[in-house]
């Protein structure tokens, strides 16, 4: 273990000289991405029917290649996934990651490719530790094991040519075979498909290790560390493991289980960094634990476009690049990747915080928000005002979602929100004016509609039973890894199948 640790933290000083060059230059750094990656698809499938090898620059890219979505390219990934090579990107790919996103209802499943997980995935995990670690260069955190929730799939064979499953079934799959000293459960453990069984038999392994950071989504990650204190009889997880100072996070906002995690884990001296990671690719790293921004990252692979969301529903938006984008406008991600993705459009949306260096915050979905009124509320704005409603009322918030409640002949429109509470607010109905108001603050749409009841009603709010939400996740098939509740949607879709399981 120490001559591990020895050899992490050499690597890691060697890899932040490469983190702060592309901070300084980033559109030098991305146009040499840019180039790459035409370069060596010229003599795809995909590359040939683009004439990859006349194009000269960006905007040439961007005429001959249309925005892609995940439907778009369905019959090329097919194809792969039946075993033929050279489409999408000139690598043998057989590896492909079931997608847990919420776009579509049907899975997704995203090539990747060995440059993808060598130089995106796996950089991404090292660069948190290399980033974590100039921060605090007194810690010791890579002198214990990292416990990592992996996900609900098993790897499977699609044909004899491929295989599939969550992304953290494929990276336990391919990591190094040094990687068990430094983390635990083992992957014969992390890749059991069935969550309960997953969790008794990790509960039973990590109590017997020396845990000093803890990585994954925040909702799964909290069913599991509170299985491990009713299974010991702990108070608090630092009775189990007292070095414990991380948590990697990502997949969901983590504001609205900060305080629960807080409450398991009371240490001052404990750390939460987020990271940006999903099944198409690592995108960002909170590199500075005082600023909430992300370090976007430039030199993994992926090239990157950014469409103005007020431009997003013109027949031919604008794309600009790293050395074009502006601090507070909502953009929609756009990547073109070492696994084969080519202009795809992987629906979140991000606000720069700072061009120097260039760091982000995710502000929701393309698809997901609600707008049923002219009100566009996006997820940013749902975090943030229903942080500041658990604040004013001392609530606790474990899962939730929303959206409208249409007009009818006697009622104008309003919203709902159906929220699973860790702690119940002390006033329900104060908790809805807090959340009403301060949606209001936030973004100015959604006041306008509501001014004097104009075009909104107060907005409703739902205490449902504790496990609803686990019990939506059960019958979807989607207990555990990157699985998320969608937290706002422009129809009653989920609502309704809420409501039908408490009904």
């Amino acid at each position: 273990m120490p001559l591990i640790n020895s050899i992490i933290s050499w690597l890691n000083v060697k890899r932040l000289h490469q983190i702060e060059l592309f901070k300084k230059y980033p559109w030098n750094v991305q146009r040499e991405v840019f180039t790459r990656l035409i370069s060596q698809a010229a003599d795809t499938e995909w590359g040939k029917t683009h004439g990859f090898k006349d194009i000269e620059n960006v905007r040439q890219f961007q005429a001959r290649v249309p925005i892609q979505t995940y439907e778009d390219i369905v019959p090329y990934v097919d194809r792969q996934r039946a075993g033929e090579q050279n489409i999408l990107w000139p690598s043998e790919i057989k590896w492909y990651a079931k997608s847990s996103g919420t776009t579509s209802e049907k899975s997704k499943f995203i090539p990747v490719s060995p440059e993808a997980l060598e130089e995106c995935h796996f950089r991404g995990g090292k660069d948190v530790m290399a980033l974590y670690t100039k921060q605090y260069p007194d810690s010791l955190v890579l002198r214990g094991k990292s416990l990592t929730l992996g996900g609900s799939h098993q790897v499977n064979n699609y044909s004899t040519q491929s295989y599939y499953g969550d992304l953290s079934a494929i990276l336990i799959e391919n990591l190094p075979f040094w990687a068990s000293f430094i983390r635990t459960p083992s992957a014969e453990i992390a890749l059991i498909p069935d969550f309960e069984e997953k969790v008794e038999k990790i509960t039973k392994i990590a109590i017997k290790e020396n845990v000093t950071n803890i990585a994954g989504v925040p909702s799964w990650n909290l069913v599991l560390l509170k299985h491990i204190l009713d299974f010991t009889g702990n108070d608090n997880l630092l009775d189990i493991w007292p070095n414990l100072e991380l948590f990697t996070h990502g997949g969901v906002s983590f504001g609205p289980y900060r305080e629960q995690f807080k409450k398991i884990i009371p240490s001052p001296g404990m750390h939460y960094l987020e990271t940006y990671n999903a099944s198409e690719g690592f995108f960002g790293i909170q590199d500075d634990l005082n600023d909430s921004s992300m370090l976007l990252m430039l030199d993994y692979g992926v090239f990157y476009e950014f469409i103005p969301m007020d431009k997003f529903n013109e027949s031919n938006p604008p794309a600009y690049t790293i050395d074009e984008v502006e601090t507070g406008v909502n953009y929609a991600l756009v990547i073109s990747t070492n696994g084969g993705l080519w202009r795809y459009m992987i629906g979140d949306t991000i606000v720069f915080t700072s061009l120097n260096p260039h760091k982000f915050k995710i502000t929701g979905r393309t698809k997901y928000f609600i707008n049923a009124f002219g009100e566009e509320v996006i997820l940013d704005n749902a975090e943030n005002a229903l942080m500041n409603a658990c604040k004013h009322t001392n609530a606790e918030i474990k899962d939730y979602t929303a959206g409208p409640i249409y007009m009818t002949d006697d009622s104008k429109g309003s919203h709902e929100w159906l929220i699973e509470f860790e702690v119940e607010p002390e006033d329900l109905e104060r908790f809805t004016d807090v959340l009403d108001k301060s949606l209001c603050s936030i973004n100015s749409d959604y006041e306008a509609k509501r001014y004097k009841n104009t075009t909104l009603n107060k907005p409703t709010v739902m205490a449902v039973p504790q496990g609803t939400f686990y019990n939506w996740f059960h019958k979807k098939g989607k207990v555990g890894g990157q699985n998320k509740m969608p937290r706002l949607a422009n129809d009653r879709k989920y609502l309704d199948e809420v409501h039908d399981l408490i009904s």
